[in-house]
C-alpha cells in the first residue's frame, strides 16, 4: 500500500493536562479501503519537515478535529506539511478543519455557520452528508472552484484550479458504512486502487 500522510488533532488530557495527537482510528480502515496505508504525521513542527520528508508519502491529508488556532503546534506542522507537498507536487486534501485550514490558507474568510454541528443535511445536488463544524464560508478563494454546497450556500467541498489541493467538509470516515463515492474521491485524488 501507499503511504498517505494525516494530521492529527490535539486533545488535552484533563487529568494531567498532557497535549496529546489523536487520530481517529476509522481513518484507517477507510483509506485502506481507498488503497492506502495511513500513517499520523506529529504535532511536531521542529521535526515535521524532516519527517515528511523521510516518509515521501504520495499524499497529504489535512484531518478534521478542532478549530483553526486552538493548537498551534498543529497548525504549524500542518503549514510545513503542506508547504512539502506543493514543493514535491505531492496532492493535499483538507477534511473539515483541514479544508477550513486549506480555505483560509488561500484567503477565504471563515465565519460560524448555524445548523452544521452533529447533523445530517442535503447538498446542492440532492445527496446527504453528515455534518460537525461550526465554522465554514460561503466564499470560494480566488483560484479555486466549488464542487458542492450545502442548501444554505455554505461551500462544503472545492477543488483550487491549479495544484493538486482540494477538500470537503463531512467526515468520510464516520459514515457507516463509508459511502463508495468518497473512497472513490479518495482514490482518484491520491491515485490510490479503490
Amino acid at each position: 500500500m501507499r503511504v498517505l500522510l494525516a494530521s492529527q488533532r490535539v486533545v488535552v488530557d484533563p487529568r494531567h493536562g498532557e497535549r496529546r495527537d489523536a487520530l481517529d482510528q476509522r481513518w484507517n480502515v477507510f483509506l485502506a479501503a481507498a488503497g492506502f496505508m495511513c500513517v499520523a504525521l506529529p504535532n511536531n513542527p521542529q521535526n515535521a519537515a524532516a519527517f515528511v520528508a523521510t516518509l515521501d508519502p504520495v499524499g497529504v491529508l489535512l484531518t478534521g478535529g478542532g478549530d483553526l488556532g486552538d493548537a498551534p503546534e498543529r497548525d504549524a506542522s500542518e503549514e510545513i506539511a503542506v508547504a512539502w507537498a506543493l514543493a514535491n507536487a505531492r496532492p493535499v486534501y483538507g477534511v473539515c478543519r483541514g479544508f477550513q485550514f486549506l480555505l483560509a490558507r488561500a484567503g477565504a474568510k471563515l465565519e460560524r455557520v448555524a445548523g452544521h454541528v452533529a447533523v445530517r443535511h442535503a447538498l446542492s445536488d440532492g445527496t446527504s452528508v453528515n455534518s460537525f463544524h461550526d465554522w465554514g464560508t460561503a466564499q470560494v478563494p480566488k483560484g479555486w472552484a466549488a464542487t458542492a454546497r450545502a442548501l444554505d450556500g455554505t461551500l462544503e467541498a472545492a477543488r483550487a484550479d491549479l495544484g493538486a489541493l482540494a477538500g470537503q467538509m463531512w467526515h468520510p470516515e464516520r459514515e457507516a458504512p463509508f459511502a463508495a463515492r468518497d473512497i472513490e474521491t479518495f482514490a482518484a485524488f491520491f491515485g490510490g486502487s479503490a
